[in-house]
């Protein structure tokens, strides 16, 4: 699900240590047990929300080269 507010909450958005100067980030964010993924070019774009198990699915799927890159 996309969401477009964090109502007011104070996040601490990360994006990876490799990503130095790159135009094409996403940031991460953890909001309790979601985790919280945004395009660190459009944050008003809104961000997923992922349960766990969603995150877990595609770091692994990013790791065996499960997605493509566009």
């Amino acid at each position: 699900m996309v969401y477009r507010s964090n109502r007011g909450a104070a996040l601490n958005w990360r994006k990876s240590s490799a990503s130095t100067g790159g135009q094409e980030c996403v940031e991460v964010a953890a909001a309790g047990q979601a985790v919280l993924v945004r395009d660190s070019r459009d944050i008003s774009a809104g961000f997923l929300a992922l349960a766990p198990a969603q995150w877990k699915a595609l770091l692994a799927a990013i790791r065996d080269g499960g997605l493509e890159r566009r």
